[in-house]
């Protein structure tokens, strides 16, 4: 009797796969098998399909599910203390489900989004995520090298006195 031994490499691709089994629970495990979130309030199904919707809404390819996934776990702890907000985002998660959004590609997903973002039982949903998209990516300072952001500059003398004239495509314009 042999036994297979598997690489880390095939581990990942393997548990990505059953990334999607493992969220009936009240777990998210990222589908690159790198993080995980539990959740409390939401379902680990309605917390994985949020956090595609936030990366449909808010598209960067160089920000991680990792991201997405810590904004959605946020709302999570919010809605577990709001049972308005639980309500609306379960109900903008099911709305999301019967689309089949996890099936769709990311221009699909865009497509699906823009068609049912106006609709009055998914407005509150979509607007909930949106917003907390806004201020979970934009001000994680995690996120800022990403997008060469080196953060606010009042404390260390303003920009007159650290990189405003360093503009390097002005020379090329």
């Amino acid at each position: 009797m042999s036994k297979t031994m598997m690489g880390r490499r095939a581990f990942l691709a393997t548990s990505a796969a059953g990334a999607i089994a493992v969220a009936g629970g009240n777990l998210v495990i990222g589908g690159n098998g790198a993080w995980a979130m539990s959740t409390v309030a939401l379902t680990g199904d309605e917390a994985a399909m949020l956090v595609r919707m936030a990366r449909a809404t808010y598209p960067h390819a160089k920000l991680d599910d990792a991201i997405y996934g810590k904004v959605i776990h946020d709302l999570d702890e919010k809605a577990a203390k709001d049972e308005g907000l639980l309500k609306t985002l379960q109900s903008g998660a099911a709305i999301l489900k019967d689309k089949k959004f996890d099936t769709l590609d990311p221009d699909a997903q865009e497509a699906a989004l823009r068609e049912i973002q106006d609709k009055a039982e998914f407005q509150p949903g979509f607007q909930a995520v949106r917003g907390a998209c806004i201020t979970g990516i934009y001000n994680n300072q995690d996120v800022w090298p990403i997008f060469g952001y080196e953060g606010e500059s009042a404390a260390l003398g303003g920009y007159i006195n650290r990189g405003f004239s360093d503009i390097s495509w002005l020379k090329d314009a």
